[in-house]
């Protein structure tokens, strides 16, 4: 919990707990593992009901911040989600929205409206979410037509649930170099889905391809080639709530390690008395501190640099929380399992569906080694001289 939280925000986190344990329980979450949609569209509009779509849009179109922090309460969501590895598109509509605020299309009012209604998902298939962390449209070629349309040929991975979703928020590079980000319903002719096998069964992933797909004038934002920085700030946003979500993900593997630990007895005592064990948990807690520290640097840049503060600031911190989360985080988990012996390496639990996410999120949006030189980068760290 944040010590800094006012009671709106601590009642909005309640909610949400709340909510997914009535709603979106673990064994609820292993139903959608082979459900063709991969999440609960009903479900999804119960939680845009709950104003979960709600942080990133302005107030004119249903849009606004329980605690005047966007990413703040956003962050929230994320955490819970974690908790309980709930399918669902909902940071990624954030996501889309907040482009949607910084770059513009053409009457978006109405768009914006169904996004926060919940009426509509949406997905992101953009350059950037791989190693890349760019504004390139690799992968993907826009040409435009004699009306002022374009067409779409290439494709994209690794798109979650790209295969489920009614519009993606797709880059793509011009002939000219100049890459923009385009709105493109996956039921326009031209446009397939291939639902991928993932390490993470609880959040679907999807390769998208585009064959001459057409998209309209009016779905095409504003370029992003002539703000780099604000293209990489958006990513780095990304990754603070990506970050957020895996530390849900690690407190609930701690606590059902705990758990497990002063329950299960072996030579007449508590497997939490060992001092073998205790050490491993006190590990697992020190990380789990450095995770969440880690994330919440990252979230009030994020905040920050939404209100108009530093893009460096938040570039820094979203590379720190990743490094972060990407080393302990999956290491915590993997201590889990073992504290759990036996049973933490069957099917039946579920400790091994936290793994999956945490390590899953440790490789999407760059690896910590990734991160780890770009951060050397931003900071003027003296670079290696080749040969």
């Amino acid at each position: 919990m944040d010590p800094g939280a006012g009671e709106d925000q601590r009642l909005w986190r309640e909610t949400a707990r709340r909510f997914l344990e009535a709603e979106a329980p673990i064994g609820r979450t292993r139903g959608l593992i082979d459900d063709e949609q991969g999440y609960d569209r009903a479900r999804y509009r119960r939680m845009a009901d709950l104003g979960w779509m709600a942080p990133m849009a302005p107030e004119a179109t249903g849009g606004g911040s329980v605690s005047g922090r966007p990413f703040a309460d956003l962050a929230v969501v994320a955490e819970e989600l974690g908790r309980t590895l709930t399918p669902t598109p909902v940071i990624e509509a954030n996501l889309a929205l907040l482009a949607l605020r910084l770059l513009g299309v053409a009457d978006a009012g109405p768009l914006m409206e169904r996004l926060v209604s919940g009426r509509a998902s949406i997905s992101l298939a953009v350059a950037g979410l791989g190693d890349s962390w760019n504004a390139d449209g690799d992968g993907l070629q826009a040409e435009p037509t004699s009306d002022g349309a374009w067409r779409l040929e290439g494709s994209r991975s690794a798109v979650a649930f790209g295969h489920s979703v009614d519009l993606l928020l797709s880059s793509a590079q011009g002939p000219d170099g100049e890459v923009r980000l385009f709105l493109v319903p996956t039921d326009l002719p031209g446009l397939s889905t291939l639902r991928l096998e993932a390490l993470d069964l609880t959040r679907p992933l999807a390769r998208i391809d585009y064959h001459g797909v057409p998209v309209g004038p009016q779905d095409a934002l504003n370029s992003v080639s002539g703000h780099p920085p604000a293209y990489a700030a958006w990513l780095a946003a990304a990754v603070a709530l990506q970050a957020a979500e895996s530390v849900g993900a690690l407190s609930r593997a701690m606590e059902v390690s705990v758990d497990y630990a002063q329950q299960r007895r072996a030579f007449g005592r508590v497997i939490g008395s060992f001092q073998a064990v205790k050490h491993r948990l006190a590990d697992t807690a020190l990380w789990l501190e450095w995770s969440r520290a880690a994330s919440a640097l990252a979230v009030q840049a994020a905040d920050e640099w939404l209100a108009g503060g530093s893009e460096q600031a938040l570039l820094e911190a979203a590379s720190v929380a990743k490094v972060v989360l990407g080393e302990f985080g999956p290491a915590l988990v993997r201590s889990a399992v073992q504290i759990h012996g036996g049973i933490g390496y069957t099917w039946e639990h579920d400790i091994h569906l936290y793994l999956r996410r945490v390590e899953a999120n440790a490789a999407l949006l760059g690896t910590a080694d990734f991160h780890r030189e770009l951060l050397a980068q931003r900071i003027g760290f003296p670079q290696p001289v080749p040969g």
